[in-house]
């Protein structure tokens, strides 16, 4: 039997690979089945002060090269992720552990972030008023910042990523990114089709780590701005700290999504909503539906589907097509969210579907579809961020009183509203507190040329990610008046 050495990983500085300085590593087990794949170094300091010193030293030149330029380097990229499509797909589910055909709907959404970014050349117009006064004109001119970094998470290793560097790098900046140690392959593969593409070396850097990477990312003086996506502690440890440094920080944080089911809606479509929202992606989602506001007089009717077709779910390595739930990250996650279950249960929640009764023949970090019923506010599984397929259900009087619920919450990432009438889904758009609403739409992450950002304790900084929020925050502006004799 030929054995097969397992990988460690590498930095990406300056266009090479390079061993980092610190010896102490992490291993980086597939989810499916705990089996060891690769360990990723836990770097420090030096390894990040190499990373900006190489993308400060390329930033000038790359600034001035010209923004067509800069995204037909972006087409070439565009060009080779959709040939790697499948493979990419296949990392991801190996060292995330969710299905494939979740893993191949993050890769379209990172793809189509990319297609966003060759639209800088439109997206980073600048506006222009002549004779603003008696032979004055006014205009505003974008330019890059400089060198800028973004850490991401590992429910998504290919997405949030691509969310970052392709446009910071297209408006002109120099980039460093710190993926989670959790996720790293993918990262690699993401970094050596940029550079296939054609970039000059030390555009785009890769460093890995843990929080003294993050913390040097933060403090270090020529970083100009952070972007990042993550929980919601970590994410105010970011902006404050990294404001406190500056720099412009985006901090996409945590989340605890409701979804209103009023009697008006199309009930089978909406339990069939509600499944993949909730367990999709194993509930490893900012924006997976944590919470079901039901009102009183279909909430039987209602439940009665909802566990019979949650019942039907399969659990099991995402390889196998016939898998809808995959495992958790890591087997301490799988311990936290066995302790959710658990205090549900003593906090005096109904478990009518229990995911810990999973049958698998796997040895990795499974937890079933769980579902809880006659759940109240003052429960931790209603309040907490969960981050697994665990759903609370809520019963209502009036779907108003759904929309209260969820204004409850100290988090607004997404809100959902299951409806036939236009006029209950204009009253919810207009007083629920969620920077992301979907009326129908089981998911409401919007198309990458939309900004992604919630609000309350899910968001800190002034502008999110993708779309003109994105330009902005990796752009500075220049407001010229000019006048000629």
């Amino acid at each position: 039997m030929i054995k097969t050495e397992i990988p460690t990983m590498k930095n990406h500085i300056n266009g090479e690979w390079v061993d980092s300085s610190s010896k102490e590593v992490e291993a980086v087990p597939n989810p499916a089945n705990g089996t060891i794949i690769a360990y990723v170094p836990l770097s420090g300091k030096g390894d990040v002060d190499l990373a900006v010193k190489a993308a400060a030293a390329v930033y000038p030149k790359w600034a001035e090269v010209p923004v067509p330029n800069r995204t037909r380097l972006l087409y070439q990229y565009l060009h080779l992720l959709k040939e790697e499509k499948e493979n990419l797909a296949q990392i991801i589910t190996e060292e995330n552990g969710k299905t494939l055909k979740d893993a191949r709907g993050e890769v379209q959404r990172g793809i189509e972030v990319v297609e966003l970014a060759t639209s800088t050349p439109n997206l980073m117009m600048g506006d222009a008023l002549p004779s603003i006064a008696e032979g004055i004109d006014g205009s505003i001119w974008r330019y890059p910042l400089g060198v800028v970094a973004g850490i991401s998470p590992f429910n998504f290793p290919m997405m949030v990523p691509l969310w970052m560097f392709p446009l910071a790098i297209a408006c002109g900046n120099t980039f460093i990114l710190k993926v989670s140690e959790r996720t790293p392959i993918l990262a690699g593969r993401l970094v050596e089709l940029f550079y296939d593409a054609g970039f000059p070396k030390g555009v785009l850097n890769l460093v890995h780590g843990g929080k003294d990477v993050v913390n040097r990312l933060l403090d270090h003086p020529e970083i100009r701005a952070i972007s990042f996506v993550g929980s919601e502690p970590v994410a105010k440890h970011v902006y404050q700290t990294g404001t406190a440094h500056g720099k412009r920080v985006q901090a996409l944080a945590g989340a605890k999504n409701h979804a209103v089911i009023t009697s008006s809606c199309h009930l089978e479509k909406t339990v069939q909503g509600v499944i993949g929202a909730a367990f999709g992606s194993s509930g490893e989602r900012c924006m997976a539906c944590s919470v079901v506001a039901v009102v009183e007089d279909i909430a039987d009717e209602f439940m009665n589907l909802l566990v019979a077709e949650t019942k039907k779910l399969t659990v099991g390595d995402g390889r196998f097509e016939e898998h809808f739930v995959g495992p958790l990250i890591r087997d301490t996650h799988k311990s936290r969210v066995l302790q959710y279950i658990a205090s549900g249960v003593s906090e005096g929640a109904h478990l009518i579907v229990d995911g810990r009764d999973t049958e698998t023949t796997e040895d990795g970090y499974y937890v079933g579809a769980t579902i809880f019923d006659n759940v109240t506010s003052d429960m931790k599984i209603w309040q907490d961020e969960i981050f697994a397929p665990v759903l609370s259900v809520v019963r209502v009087k009036t779907f108003e009183d759904g929309i209260a619920l969820t204004n409850q919450s100290k988090f607004a990432n997404g809100a959902v509203i299951y409806t036939s009438s236009g006029k209950e889904a204009q009253i919810f758009r207009e007083k629920i507190d969620a920077g992301m609403i979907g009326v129908n739409v089981n998911v409401p992450a919007p198309m990458a040329f939309f900004s992604f950002a919630g609000n309350k304790s899910s968001f800190y900084g002034d502008l999110g990610t993708n779309g003109k929020d994105g330009v902005q925050f990796y752009t500075r502006k220049k407001v010229v008046t000019e006048r000629w004799f």
